[in-house]
């Protein structure tokens, strides 16, 4: 049982664990360790207080000297529900669970666009972990859409459990996958079927399929965290970075503009010392 676990490795998920750190809470941050994407991608950074002129990778090299300074490390596993079970909550990462007193989610903006069908097809044969839901599709056929090469383990996994297996890679490079896997080059426009997913319709083709799991690099909020307050496709918080589920604090990019690193650090640090202060009155 960790005091705080922290979704994402961004400024914010990073500000939260330095500061859980410093209050000497145990926690848990999952993340990437190349920490944020979008760090490499900024050329220059000219409004983060002392750290003018530096490049997004410069800057990532800071973080991360921060981190190892203070024995920070991330854990390299995507989370895919995150359940409130009253005084506690629990994480579910494939097939482990971790539980944790208090949630910080600085899982950044989800920018995928949901396929046509998703929503209304999720669990009902649309679902975002493989490994989780594999043995209910023993016998039959099975579609991965995946955006990263975590999905391959999880493809690889499927087949030895279903009939059929279609992959569907949204990123290139080299792929390890099973000889039995099917690859398909064509982009999923429609999820369709009646009570449950019967098909998924792509660009130039279309697949009869029993299930799809759509691996991506994250999961949006709500579909996250069940009971998550979102408006605008942004998290709910207050001043404190309190949601409306009592112990789940969200920071960062998730909870709305200026999409900046500061104001995601700051956030971060906010959340955390009132994760602190909740840990106190649950005491």
């Amino acid at each position: 049982m960790y005091d705080i676990i922290i979704i994402g490795s961004g400024p914010a998920g990073l500000s939260a664990a330095i500061n859980a750190k410093i209050r000497n809470k145990s926690f848990k941050i999952f993340g990437n360790k190349n920490l944020s994407n979008k760090l490499d991608e900024a050329p220059k950074v000219n409004n983060y207080l002392g750290f003018y002129g530096m490049s997004g990778k410069e800057i990532r090299t800071k973080f991360e000297e921060h981190l190892k300074e203070m024995g920070i490390q991330i854990t390299e596993e995507r989370v895919n529900n995150v359940y409130a079970l009253g005084k506690h909550f629990a994480v579910m990462v494939k097939e482990k669970v971790y539980e944790s007193k208090t949630i910080i989610l600085a899982t950044g903006v989800e920018y995928g666009k949901h396929f046509d069908g998703e929503k209304e097809y999720l669990g009902k044969g649309v679902g975002y972990c493989a490994t989780c839901d594999a043995p209910l599709y023993r016998g039959k056929t099975v579609t991965i859409i995946a955006y990263n090469k975590e999905a391959e383990e999880e493809a690889n996994f499927v087949c030895e459990l279903a009939k059929k297996v279609y992959y569907i890679p949204m990123y290139k490079g080299k792929y390890n996958l099973s000889s039995s896997i099917n690859i398909i080059n064509d982009e999923p426009i429609k999820i369709a079927g009646e009570l449950k997913v019967k098909k998924l319709i792509l660009k130039d083709s279309q697949i009869e399929t029993d299930g799809i799991f759509i691996i991506r690099d994250s999961l949006s909020p709500s579909e996250l965290v069940p009971g998550l307050k979102i408006e605008d496709n942004h998290i709910v918080v207050n001043r404190e970075m309190e949601t409306n589920i009592p112990g789940c604090f969200a920071a960062g990019d998730c909870i709305g503009k200026p999409y900046q690193y500061i104001k995601a650090a700051g956030e971060g640090n906010i959340a955390a010392l009132s994760a602190v202060k909740y840990l106190n009155l649950i005491k």
